[in-house]
Order: structure tokens, then C-alpha cells, then sequence
């Protein structure tokens, strides 16, 4: 009995042994595979890395961009930057990893984490009224006004939109506490916390709150408590930051179908919303701040985890063209949230005269992309998407360079066919109803304040907005009483007036249409689906 039991008991060990070691075979098969599929997958990237600027000399071309630059982060390190074309159309200084372009847009990200240091110090919270900090603040509505919070500016579900879209600063003379106090008068947009109303000024307010709480300037606080501890050496908050030897990206637009290098412009007055420049290899620093472990740079904690989480928590909701079938979209605080082939992304895109941006993030790889161009184009989510196929080990027979050059000729023939129309409703050999002479005066509005028109030195009618030298447009007539402002400035492009008469047929008010959105702005300022008509009243 005692020899059977022991030839059961080896029996059983040997059972158990060879199980173990069948264990082990498939174990280290998995992970032989698995680290051969690793290989091949970092193998797939680096070729994909290496074809990349094929692909941009390629988009460069078709879309005129005289230069761009890419950084992209993965699992903590900084694994591509590099720069393409160059930095003006008209030198050969070429574009690198460290020239400085305008990142517009992706400042609120960063406005929105510098609050994020002041609430870990304490010296706020996000759902603390605006009032609380800034007494005076008001809008038109009395109500409102007491009951917005800085989570409110952030998100933007204040209600107040854009003022005069990206060609038009909204009186880029006067600074942000001036700029209230006629935003104060302006009618809102959509009603309080009801939807989504994008708006720069809000985040001009947040810049505020920060000033306010801290007792430092916008601009010194965020070089003080964001860029210096994350050595981005070479970011600036104001334009007026630059030197001449800087390597500095020049912005260029499309006008007439042709690229030309356009005027830099001072957005200091909406700074905390769009003014920050930087290279892409520090904007890879600061992609790495937001990934792995969120808030950290190099085992220094900078942001806790907690406020993180608040910043790219869902805060608004973005209407979807077709609820059916595309994935939700939100807001958090200076990040729109969507999905990429099933990756939950944080992205945002930024432009400000002739300067685009695009960061996309997405947190489960430790993946981050940095896209920047000196001409207004959309060519980036082409980029965008060719990087985050190969990291993504995304395999699909599909051409972004193609899908987005197509969708914008197809763009672009449709806006000049809209432009055309408005065009043809021209009625040729009218004359206006007064000597010109009579159009002369001051105008007020009280949200825009100040229009003069006068005549220049050839008898010509100017027009000058906000009694500011660089918002002068010459005015060619367009028929009847109605003129197409050219800006002086090409970049800001154009836009109609119209003069009402009245009873006594004298000029009583002028109407300013601002383009707040262009559906192209490579076809020109018009056809816009989004706009304003600000009805000036003369003054008497």
C-alpha cells in the first residue's frame, strides 16, 4: 500500500511538473511573440517616421506652406522633432526643431493649468464666482454676472462669443479691463450654461483672475510657475518678447491665390486665450507635463493629480453634425475630448495670423503629437492622423494627404462659387445717393465704440475703427449706399458697410458686418455663415 501511494504520489508531481512546464514553454512562446510583435510594431513606426518627410514636403507643396515643424512624445521621451520648409517664403532660413511659432489656441490649455497651481495652492477654486476675484466684472446681465464661475470661462458656457473673428483683433488698442467695460453691453450669444459658445474673451477674463490672485502678470506668472520649471526656454507669452535674432517662424496667409509673408501682430490684450509661442521641442515638454503620470515633469510635481483630472474632465458637450454615428465630443478646461479609432484623444488646434497649431494627446499610449505651420491650412489633421496610424499600429489603405487635399479644393471651390454669387448681385453703374463728403463723421456703438470716416488726401472715404492707427480700410464703392472696406492691413482682408439715411436724407447710422467666422479665409473674409452687423449711430 505504502509503494502504491508513493507511485501516486509521483505520479501526480509528475503530472504537475510537466504541467508547469507546459506553462513555461507557452509563456515564453507569448512573450517571445509578443516582444518579436513589439519589434516589429517600433520597426513599422520608425519607417513610418522615416517616410514622414516625403509626406510633408509632399502637403507642403500642394497647400504653399512655407514652413512647418512636428515633435511628437512617447512613453516619456521625446522620439521625433524636426522641421521642414522654411521660415519666411523669401529667405533661406530653414525651419528646425527650435524655431519659435505662434501656438494660438493651445494657450488656454496652459491658462487653464496655471489656475490649476493657484487652486492647489489654495488661492482659488474652479467653481468660485468671477466676482470673487474680480468685483467689478459685469455682463448685460445682472443676474449672470454674479454667478459666473472660472469654470464657466474655461469651458465656455458663458454665452458671450467671438467679437470679430481671427482676421479683426477686437480693439487690440485698449487692454482687457477697457475691453469689459463695453463687453458689459453685448447681448449674449446663447443663454447662460445652455451650450457651447467658444470665446476668447472669457479666457481673456481667466488671465484676469490670475493677475488678481496671484499679484503677478499673466505673462510673468505663466513663465514663472509653467515654462521655467519645464525648461521651455524658448515659449514667450507677447509677441513684443522677440528678438530679431530669434528663431522666429514668419506668418503667411493666401490672398489672390497667392502665399505672402503678412504683418506679426500684438494679441497681448486676449494673451491668456491665444499669445503664447514656442518651438515644437519645448511644446513636447509640455505634452509630456500632461501624460504618464499627469501633472509630473521629471519626478517634479508641478500640478497635483487631482487638478489634472479636473482639467480634462467633460465639462461641455459639442454638437455633433450626426448624433448617429459620430462618437461624443466635450470640452474640458482649455481641451476638446473625443475618440480616435477607439483611443480617447485631447486635442486642440490654434490660429492667429498666418500661425496654425494642432496638439493632440492621446493619454493610454503616453503618445503626444505637436503640429505647427506659418500659413492658414488644414493640412495638419492630415499629419495628425498619419502619426497616430503608425503609433496606433492603425493598418488602412488611406491617403491624408489625398482626404484632406480633396475636402479642401472641394472647399474652396464651393466658397469663390459663393463668393461669385454675392459678387454678381453687384449692381454695376450706381452711384451713392450723397457727395461723399456727406458720409464724413463719427459713429458710436456702445460694445464697439468708435467709427470714423473720413477722406484721405485723394477724396477718397477711409474708414478708422476704435480711433486705433492700424484699423484704417479705404473704402471702394460697391453700390448705392454700400462700400467694401479694404484693410490696409491685406491680411485682415475686407469686409461691407452700408450707410442708412434718414428722412431728411442725411446720413443717420453705418452698419459694419464683422466676419466672425469665413467658412475659407483662402477664398477671402466673405461668403461667412457666421457674422455679426454692428449698427453704428452718428454722432451729432
Amino acid at each position: 500500500m505504502i509503494r502504491f501511494h508513493m507511485v501516486r504520489i509521483f505520479a501526480a508531481t509528475n503530472h504537475q511538473l510537466m504541467k508547469h512546464i507546459t506553462v513555461f514553454i507557452t509563456l515564453v512562446a507569448w512573450l517571445s511573440v509578443t516582444a518579436f510583435s513589439q519589434q516589429a510594431a517600433q520597426e513599422r513606426v520608425k519607417q513610418q517616421l522615416a517616410e514622414l518627410p516625403a509626406f510633408m514636403e509632399r502637403g507642403m507643396e500642394s497647400w504653399g506652406i512655407p514652413g512647418m515643424a512636428v515633435a511628437v512624445v512617447h512613453q516619456g521621451e521625446m522620439v521625433y522633432a524636426r522641421g521642414f520648409g522654411m521660415r519666411k517664403s523669401d529667405s533661406n532660413d530653414p525651419v528646425d526643431e527650435n524655431t519659435i511659432f505662434g501656438m494660438a489656441s493651445l494657450t488656454k490649455a496652459m491658462t487653464a493649468t496655471a489656475l490649476a497651481i493657484l487652486v492647489d495652492d489654495g488661492k482659488l477654486h474652479w467653481n468660485d464666482r468671477v466676482r470673487d476675484h474680480l468685483p467689478w466684472f459685469e455682463l448685460s446681465d445682472p443676474w449672470i454676472s454674479d454667478r459666473v464661475t472660472i469654470s464657466d470661462l474655461l469651458s465656455h458656457q458663458v454665452g458671450i462669443g467671438r467679437m470679430t473673428g481671427n482676421r479683426l483683433r477686437f480693439m487690440p488698442g485698449r487692454d482687457p479691463q477697457t475691453i469689459m467695460g463695453f463687453l458689459k453691453q453685448q447681448p449674449f450669444e446663447a443663454d447662460f450654461r445652455s451650450g457651447y459658445v467658444y470665446s476668447n474673451m472669457m479666457y481673456m477674463v481667466a488671465g484676469l483672475v490670475i493677475e488678481a490672485v496671484s499679484g503677478m502678470s499673466w505673462n510673468d506668472y505663466m513663465t514663472e510657475h509653467l515654462f521655467q520649471p519645464l525648461g521651455m526656454n524658448s515659449a514667450r507669452t507677447s509677441i513684443t518678447q522677440i528678438a530679431e535674432q530669434d528663431n522666429i517662424a514668419f506668418p503667411h496667409q493666401e490672398i489672390n491665390d497667392e502665399v505672402i509673408v503678412i504683418p506679426k501682430r500684438n494679441f497681448d490684450n486676449v494673451g491668456p486665450a491665444a499669445s503664447v509661442m514656442a518651438s515644437v521641442s519645448d511644446m513636447a515638454k509640455w505634452m509630456m507635463l500632461n501624460l504618464d503620470t499627469p501633472g509630473v515633469y521629471k519626478g517634479q510635481e508641478i500640478v497635483s493629480l487631482e487638478q489634472m483630472k479636473a482639467i480634462f474632465q467633460p465639462r461641455q458637450r459639442i454638437p455633433l453634425e450626426d448624433p448617429f454615428t459620430e462618437k461624443i465630443t466635450s470640452y474640458g478646461y482649455g481641451w476638446g475630448l473625443r475618440h480616435y479609432e477607439g483611443y480617447r484623444i485631447a486635442q486642440h488646434s490654434g490660429a492667429t495670423d498666418g500661425m496654425t497649431s494642432l496638439l493632440v494627446l492621446v493619454p493610454e499610449e503616453e503618445l503626444g503629437i505637436i503640429i505647427a505651420s506659418n500659413l492658414f491650412c488644414n493640412f495638419r489633421p492630415a499629419v495628425r492622423n498619419y502619426i497616430l496610424d503608425a503609433f496606433l499600429e492603425i493598418d488602412r489603405d488611406k491617403d491624408w494627404h489625398d482626404h484632406y487635399f480633396n475636402q479642401f479644393e472641394k472647399d474652396k471651390k464651393e466658397a469663390l462659387e459663393r463668393r461669385a454669387e454675392i459678387e454678381s448681385k453687384r449692381v454695376h453703374g450706381t452711384t451713392p445717393t450723397l457727395p461723399l463728403k456727406a458720409y464724413v463723421g463719427k459713429f458710436h456703438h456702445p460694445v464697439y465704440d468708435n467709427a470714423e470716416v473720413s477722406l484721405d488726401d485723394k477724396g477718397q472715404l477711409v474708414m478708422q475703427l476704435w480711433d486705433d492707427d492700424e484699423m484704417i480700410a479705404d473704402l471702394e464703392h460697391w453700390h448705392h449706399d454700400t462700400f467694401r472696406a479694404h484693410w490696409r492691413n491685406p491680411a485682415m482682408r475686407e469686409k461691407f458697410i452700408t450707410f442708412d439715411l434718414d428722412q431728411f436724407g442725411e446720413v443717420k447710422q453705418l452698419n459694419v458686418k464683422f466676419t466672425l467666422r469665413q467658412i475659407l479665409i483662402s477664398a477671402g473674409i466673405y461668403p461667412a455663415d457666421y457674422y455679426r452687423i454692428v449698427e453704428y449711430k452718428k454722432n451729432h
